[in-house]
């Protein structure tokens, strides 16, 4: 069995101590300026964004969602595995922020620039680059650019072009790929360092000590309900495509079912409507009986419904 992972086992690319460390405004304003390159004065981590895994406890957040004092958004994203169509989640999470400033009263003039970034424990173009910078541009001509204020960037571990990348953020992603006790060593680092001594007050403090037993607690009944979910599910989906089958099998002694019938049939979902029909099916003495029979009793449940 795997062994449980404590607070004090967590490094800074476990979602929840990322979250927690994020959650410091300084932490979120020296990290965007470290990626951005670009001084902000202020940073605000929205609280309404967290995710809340007990009523009696504020949660922390595993995503990001930052607003600057230019009204520029951010959403920053800790990202262990390599997943599918991170580019349409990319634009998901812009659409969600311009969403939330449109539906607050904002016109499109007015909309918020938006940066999307993610930090990659592994390399998710595989071109061996510390960083991916994407920006919409022509493209017949590069040099022409949508300028539609959304810039989304992915910060991979596995890069390997230092000479052409701020010195900081190499550092800051050898930081994010350390095991625990690497983790530990000095980075030679400003940020770095903030970040290690945030984690330490954090792994030090009772009360995040008990929200992360109650976020974990949480993850696994989660994780068990939709393993549970998704066997049943699977065992009801296999019962129902049996009896479809089961139906048509016992119709092809007695003749061919109308097209229109057999789309209906098709089409049903419950297994008590494909038990019923089974039934009928079993007893039917002709296909024209069976035809007559299954109609009756799929336009009243039509009409019921």
């Amino acid at each position: 069995m795997k062994k449980r992972k404590t607070l004090q086992d967590l490094t800074i690319k476990d979602n929840f101590l990322f979250g927690a460390v994020m959650s410091v405004e300084e932490n979120c304003k020296g990290f965007l300026e470290m990626v951005l390159g670009f001084s902000i004065a202020q940073v605000v981590v929205s609280k309404e964004k967290s995710i809340v895994y007990h009523p009696e406890y504020k949660g922390v957040r595993l995503d990001i969602y930052a607003e600057d004092e230019n009204h520029t958004h951010y959403n920053v994203e800790m990202q262990m595995k390599k997943k599918t169509a991170l580019g349409k989640r990319s634009r998901y999470y812009h659409s969600q922020m311009v969403m939330e400033a449109l539906t607050s009263g904002e016109d499109y003039e007015t909309m918020p620039d938006t940066f999307v970034i993610f930090v990659c424990d592994f390399d998710p173009f595989g071109e061996h680059l510390y960083c991916y910078t994407f920006g919409n541009e022509c493209r017949e001509k590069k040099n022409v650019k949508l300028d539609d204020g959304s810039c989304t960037i992915f910060l991979s571990t596995r890069g390997e072009n230092e000479e052409e990348v701020p010195a900081e953020l190499v550092r800051f992603l050898k930081f994010v790929t350390a095991d625990l006790e690497e983790s530990e060593e000095d980075f030679q680092d400003k940020l770095v360092k903030r970040f290690q001594e945030t984690i330490h007050n954090i792994k030090a403090d009772r009360e995040m000590g008990e929200r992360y037993m109650i976020f974990e607690e949480m993850l696994r009944e989660e994780k068990q309900e939709g393993r549970q979910e998704g066997l049943l599910e699977g065992r009801i989906e296999g019962r129902i495509e049996a009896t479809r089958e089961g139906i048509f099998e016992l119709l092809e002694d007695l003749g061919e079912v109308p097209d229109k019938l057999r789309d209906r049939m098709e089409a049903l979902e419950e297994l008590g409507d494909l038990k019923f029909l089974f039934k009928l099916a079993v007893k039917a003495d002709s296909i024209q009986n069976f035809v007559k029979d299954a109609e009756n009793y799929l336009q009243t449940k039509e009409k019921h419904e």
